[in-house]
C-alpha cells in the first residue's frame, strides 16, 4: 500500500470533495481517501502506479498537485456510518435555502440572492449526484452529473439575461433589508452545513470549522450579497445588486463545468 499527498489549491468546501470523490471512484487502485480541507490536501491510499489518479485530478482543474508519495503499513480505514445522514442532512439545508433565496429573491427584485439560489442549488446537485448514485453504475452517475451540469448552465444563462435586461432597463430598487437578513440566514445555513460535513470525516477535526467556514466560497458570497444590500441603500442604486448577481452567475457556471467534466 502507498500514500500520495496531493495539494489542491481550489478545494475550499465540501462540494469540491464530492467532485473528486466521484472523480476517481472509477478507479480500482484506490483504497481510501482522506480530505483535509482547510489546508487544502487530500491524501490517497492506493497500490500500484499514480499516474491514473494524479491525471484525474488534473482534469478537475482544481489546480491540485502531487507533492510526494510514500509506502503505508495503513491497510484498514474507518469508515463513518453516519455519512449518508448527514450527506441527506446538507442536501436538505441547500435545497430549502435554494427554495428560500429563490422566491424572495424574485419577491424583492434582487438578482443577488436569486443567483444564490442557484449557488445553492449547485451544492445540492453535487450532495445529490453522489447520494443517489451510491451503488450504482458509473454510467448512470456520469448521466446524473451531464443532466444537473446541463440544467445549473441554463438557469445561470437565463439569470444573465434579467441582469442584462435590469442593467439597461428602470427597474425599481431591490429590498435592501430582504437581501440582507436572507444572506445572513444562508451564511448561518452554510455554516451548519459545513461543520457537519466535517463531522463526518473526523470529529476530531471538528474544531476547525472555523476556518473552514471563513475560507469557503459559500460564505464568500453570502458576505458580498450582504454587502451588494449595504451599497444598494446607501447609493440608491440597484447596481451593486446587478454586479453581485453576476459574479454569482459566473461562479455557478464555473461549478456547472466541473461537474459536466464528470460526465465525460
Amino acid at each position: 500500500m502507498q500514500k500520495t499527498i496531493f495539494k489542491i489549491t481550489k478545494m475550499d468546501c465540501p462540494s469540491e470533495e464530492n467532485l473528486i470523490r466521484m472523480k476517481l471512484d472509477e478507479i480500482s487502485s484506490i483504497a481510501n481517501l482522506d480530505f483535509d480541507i482547510p489546508n487544502r490536501k487530500l491524501t490517497v491510499f492506493h497500490s500500484g502506479k499514480i499516474d491514473q489518479i494524479e491525471q484525474s485530478i488534473l482534469e478537475l482543474n482544481l489546480d491540485g498537485k502531487k507533492l510526494y508519495t510514500e509506502k503505508t503499513e495503513q491497510t484498514e480505514f474507518k469508515e463513518n456510518a453516519n455519512q449518508k445522514k448527514l450527506l441527506w442532512s446538507v442536501l436538505a439545508i441547500n435545497f430549502a435555502f435554494f427554495i428560500i433565496e429563490m422566491t424572495t429573491g424574485m419577491l424583492s427584485k434582487s438578482m443577488g440572492l436569486v443567483a444564490d439560489s442557484l449557488d445553492m442549488l449547485a451544492d445540492s446537485f453535487v450532495y445529490g449526484i453522489s447520494l443517489f448514485a451510491v451503488g450504482g453504475t458509473l454510467v448512470k452517475k456520469k448521466r446524473i452529473a451531464k443532466l444537473a451540469g446541463y440544467f445549473q448552465i441554463t438557469l445561470a444563462v437565463i439569470g444573465f439575461v434579467e441582469v442584462l435586461r435590469r442593467f439597461f432597463g428602470a427597474e425599481k430598487l431591490p429590498d435592501f433589508s430582504t437581501m440582507i437578513i436572507v444572506s445572513i440566514f444562508a451564511l448561518i445555513a452554510n455554516g451548519i452545513c459545513l461543520y457537519l460535513l466535517q463531522k463526518s470525516n473526523s470529529k476530531e477535526e471538528a474544531h476547525m470549522k472555523a476556518s473552514m467556514i471563513f475560507t469557503s466560497n459559500d460564505v464568500i458570497i453570502n458576505l458580498g450579497v450582504i454587502a451588494a444590500g449595504l451599497l444598494v441603500n446607501w447609493l440608491n442604486s440597484n447596481k451593486p445588486d446587478l454586479i453581485i448577481g453576476t459574479i454569482v452567475f459566473a461562479l455557478v457556471i464555473q461549478g456547472a463545468i466541473r461537474i459536466l467534466k464528470l460526465g465525460k
